[in-house]
């Protein structure tokens, strides 16, 4: 651990020069956010938190909150609302290290490793599979996104800073799109920060609620149980968790009430492949709102837009997500010899995204003063989101997971 402190204050460090802050009142506010953040890492992972109902039988546990080890950001953040709102001296002397955005894009790039591996060791699927894949996320996006604009716009009269990054968050792939589409349009730190912090919230709930009503509705489809996860769970820690609790428990019914065992990990590799469409799709997201709000939102007056604009407007951290991700697959596409040794590899680095991203989440809740999020609107944002999450996001991602992946079945054993 001592090691793991050691390597991140040294690698943070530099991007600490490079935004010019002070390195020194860094690394002391560094410190307490490592071990704040760590401490709730370890108790999000306490097995009667976090064990889901298919590892609960190696924890040798009767029952657990089955909220994944996931649940660390959760109380990281409550740690770090805690500090911000209660402790304002302890959240000052931390001010330099308050940075969630440097660690959320830092993880969102090891991540990126992390999902090209798996997409290599995913070639294995069907074609059609594979296909129907991203045909269901690219209509997904776009009736999501557009419905959740407009109902922010419309019915709640939230700005364009706050629906954007908020339709992002809502529609599809939580976390890295509201960063991502916060970075292209220019919004203010506050607001992925408050989206952010929902997504995570409502994906525990999804988690909880979603593998269970795929069981006893879709067991005769698993695979659309599969892509149902991959579309309808916004993070995706939560999104492939979901899947493996829908593998096992779609499979334990198939053998126990039809007398079919279906192979493991195809139900859950439909949900991990709908998932990695989704990430990808996310940079070229950005950039078509880069685009939009360069040329028609934001424009300068009596001026054309121009290329260099919307590259200073795109978030450059997707650039390095797309880059781990093609060289990571090129690897394991091209040597596949060494797949082994690259998931090992980025299995490793993954324990890394996910001290970034607990990281995240403590100093989210550091800068989430309570009485300004709910000046700036925090109660509609969460009505929003349980409007659109649950009226009809989680029913249109459960239909087109039917439309595409429909008849389709796993190898039988």
């Amino acid at each position: 651990m001592l090691l793991t402190y050691v390597f991140l204050l040294a690698l943070t460090s530099i991007g600490a020069r490079a935004l010019h802050l002070n390195l020194q009142r860094f690394a002391k506010g560094f410190t307490a956010v490592f071990g704040a953040a760590y401490l709730s890492w370890f108790a999000g992972s306490w097995a009667y938190i976090a064990a889901t109902p298919d590892k609960r039988a190696a924890f040798h546990i009767g029952w657990s909150l089955n909220l994944t080890n996931e649940a660390g950001y959760i109380v990281a953040l409550i740690a770090g609302l805690v500090v911000g709102n209660f402790f304002p001296g302890l959240a000052a002397w931390m001010k330099e290290a308050i940075r969630p955005e440097l660690y959320i894009k830092t993880a969102i790039v090891i991540l990126g490793g992390f999902l090209g591996i798996t997409a290599a060791e995913q070639l294995g699927l069907a074609t059609s599979v594979m296909f129907r894949g991203v045909c269901a996320i690219i209509e997904a996006y776009l009736i999501y996104w557009a419905v959740v604009y407009y109902v922010a716009r419309r019915y709640f009269k939230f700005s364009r800073e706050w629906s954007a990054p908020l339709a992002s968050g809502i529609s599809i792939c939580g976390v890295s799109a509201a960063i991502a589409t916060g970075s292209a349009i220019r919004a203010r730190p506050v607001v992925p920060v408050m989206v952010s912090s929902l997504v995570v919230i409502f994906a525990v709930m999804e988690l909880l609620l979603l593998p269970f009503l795929a069981q006893t509705f879709l067991s005769h489809q698993p695979m659309v149980a599969g892509a149902w996860m991959g579309l309808a769970v916004k993070t995706d820690g939560a999104a492939v968790t979901s899947g493996a609790v829908t593998d096992a428990l779609i499979r334990a019914r198939a053998l126990a009430e039809y007398g079919i065992q279906y192979k493991p990990g195809w139900i859950m590799g439909v949900t991990t492949t709908v998932k990695i469409f989704i990430d990808i799709f996310i940079g070229i997201w950005a950039f078509v709102l880069a685009w939009i709000w360069a040329a028609k939102i934001d424009p300068k007056r009596g001026e054309k837009v121009k290329v260099i604009e919307i590259w200073e407007r795109f978030p450059k951290f997707i650039l390095g997500y797309v880059a781990t991700f093609a060289i990571i697959l090129a690897v394991g596409l091209l040597a596949p010899a060494l797949v082994p040794k690259a998931k090992a590899a980025m299995t490793q680095a993954n324990v890394f995204r996910g001290i970034f991203f607990v990281m995240t989440f403590f100093t989210i809740g550091v800068i989430s003063d309570f009485r300004k999020l709910w000046q700036e609107g925090i109660g509609k944002l969460a009505l929003v989101y349980v409007l659109c999450l649950f009226g009809f996001i989680i029913w249109i991602g459960l239909a087109i997971s039917w439309i595409f992946f429909h008849g389709v079945k796993p190898p039988v054993m």
